[in-house]
């Protein structure tokens, strides 16, 4: 149980003693800290309920609060606030459980976060859906889920079409294209990954420009999807180049997938689901296509129906996310399935979450539709090259890992190291900032990148968090070295303590509440706190040179809480750490 959850168990027993609904006795952080650290607002709802004085109902219930080895102080304030204080010895012990919150029923879970297309390089466009995936992972797993993480690559489409067609244009002697040929085919692949990232944008525009050109893709894509075996030998090279490559550029920013799976591998069971559709009436024709209609009369706006199959027989994102769905429930069998996706895919999620419901594949509560906003410019538009291009995520990463560079260097950190240690550090500096700068803002709002202010060593950043957690691993060290002796029990004497034995103890609330909401920016919040209260304390308090060999036991103990608990709350969000700054 989290420190709230073990509050609101005590103050609803007190609610129930006094004849009242139990749920009335939510503890929450008292939003006036200088008044109170917890404040419980039950009474005014329960008087208004009961039609009786608040302040005087709150008065009953304090009455029956037998809690004296937990609360230093209990008073009414306002028209009927109950504020709660901490007993300091109460509160030292329970830091010893202050570790993640725990579910206590786990669920297996599918996150579905990458969503990249094979043959187009990483960009920032694919920045927020994995950062944001990733952490919703670990806050997962930490909570005891069983979580899977899908790349879920976009293989299978049109795309897929202008890129076999392109190639055949360029070099139309390849075995691929002979359609007698039936392989085996070549084990290296005819092309580059440069050569297939040029090709993508060139087919892409030829396609927009000539209708004969768009025919081509879309002919290549059907012959494709119904299994010609030159076109197929020619997807499985382009799939590899564009993983690999995916894989490094991931790998780079601390993201990790289970699944490397795509729309393709969900492709085999189109006829079978097709078929179950029709049979009982859920797949009708339409102006020659198959449409699963997913309107209802609740419906407050227009809710087009799922074109499964189009009227040349090709399936698009809507069949394969129906079908990936019931791929998931045969192969993995999740009790969950979370779908990392921006908001402009609102409208698509809906409409696959309302067909697979509908056909009874899976419960559409059990679907969601993480979205969120984008990240860009300082002009408020999506962030882009000076050019005006899309910017590629390696350019990115490289951009801010050498800003990063230039903040140590300004910070007169990292002196003296050897160069592979330095370069690890901006690294993992520069990574964080960016992550950091993403996750602390909230995932449903747009946020602007400001490169200068997220690499700042000061205020609300990844990098300020970094040197706070190095700070402290220093002074743990230098204790070490001080001969100061050993951490031990914590006692708690100034109030620098009680702030931040009260701020570590927060740690499983804000686990639980970012695992709830799927908001991982409140354990950004979390951590930022608990950096600032930790500076607070050792502006305050003595540590290795402290004279009380108590007092220095309990503050060493203390540094130590918090060091560990920023490794924890870093893992979650996924933010690199170097040792030392």
């Amino acid at each position: 149980m989290t420190l709230l959850d073990d509050l609101s168990a005590v103050l609803g027993g007190a609610f129930a003693a006094a004849g009242l609904d139990a749920a009335y006795g939510r503890a929450a952080r008292a939003d006036r800290p200088d008044l109170a650290q917890f404040q419980c607002n039950g009474a005014l709802a329960a008087a208004k309920a009961a039609k009786q004085n608040p302040r005087a109902l709150a008065q009953s219930v304090i009455d029956k609060l037998d809690a004296a080895d937990i609360f230093a102080d209990v008073a009414i304030a306002g028209p009927g606030f109950i504020n709660l204080a901490l007993r300091d010895d109460w509160l030292a012990a329970r830091l010893g459980e202050a570790g993640p919150w725990a579910r206590p029923a786990p669920e297996k879970i599918v996150i579905d976060y990458g969503g990249p297309n094979v043959a187009k390089p990483l960009h920032v466009g694919h920045l927020r859906a994995a950062i944001i995936g990733e952490s919703l992972k670990r806050i997962a797993r930490a909570a005891g889920d069983t979580v899977i993480g899908d790349a879920h690559l976009g293989d299978w489409g049109l795309q897929m079409g202008q890129l076999i067609s392109e190639l055949e244009l360029r070099q139309p002697d390849l075995p691929y294209f002979d359609a007698a040929n039936k392989g085996p085919f070549p084990d290296a692949p005819p092309i580059t990954l440069g050569d297939l990232e040029a090709m993508y944008p060139a087919a892409s525009a030829a396609c927009k420009e000539d209708e004969a050109r768009a025919e081509l893709a879309r002919e290549a894509t059907k012959a494709l999807q119904d299994g010609r075996p030159g076109y197929r030998a020619l997807w499985r090279h382009f799939v590899d180049l564009s993983v690999a490559a995916m894989k490094v550029d991931y790998a780079d920013l601390g993201v990790d997938f289970d699944l490397w799976n795509g729309e393709a591998d969900a492709d085999p069971l189109i006829p079978e689901i097709a078929e179950d559709l029709r049979a009982r009436g859920l797949l009708e024709t339409s102006d020659g296509a198959d449409i699963i209609r997913v309107a209802r009369d609740s419906d407050k706006k227009e809710m087009p129906p799922i074109i499964f199959r189009n009227s040349r027989g090709a399936v698009g994102y809507h069949a394969t996310d129906v079908a990936t769905i019931v791929d998931r429930t045969r192969a993995i069998g999740p009790d969950r399935m979370l779908y990392v996706v921006d908001a402009r895919q609102r409208l698509h999620f809906e409409q696959v979450f309302r067909a697979v419901d509908r056909a009874g594949y899976f419960d559409e509560d059990k679907l969601e539709h993480l979205w969120f906003g984008t990240m860009n410019g300082k002009d408020g538009k999506p962030f882009k090259t000076r050019e005006g291009g899309t910017l590629k995520l390696r350019d990115f990463i490289d951009m801010v890992t050498e800003k990063a560079r230039e903040r140590l260097v300004e910070n007169g950190l990292a002196e003296g190291y050897g160069e592979a240690e330095t370069n690890d550090i901006a690294q993992k500096v520069g990574i964080a900032a960016l992550k950091f700068a993403d996750l602390s803002n909230p995932r449903t709002s747009d946020y602007i990148f400001d490169l200068d202010r997220f690499t700042s060593f000061e205020g609300k950043t990844g990098p300020y968090l970094l040197y706070a957690r190095a700070r402290i691993r220093s002074v743990l060290a230098k204790a070490a070295v001080a001969g100061a002796g050993e951490a031990g029990p914590i006692v708690i004497g100034v109030a620098e303590e009680r702030d931040l034995a009260l701020a570590l103890a927060g740690f499983a609330d804000a686990h639980r509440d970012a695992y709830e909401k799927r908001l991982p920016h409140i354990l950004c919040d979390h951590a930022f706190g608990l950096a600032q209260v930790f500076s607070k304390f050792y502006a305050a308090c003595r540590i290795a040179d402290e004279a009380d060999e108590t007092a220095r036991a309990s503050r060493i103990a203390l540094a130590e809480l918090v060091a560990a608990q920023l490794d924890q709350v870093f893992d979650l969000l996924g933010l690199p750490a170097p040792e030392r700054m």
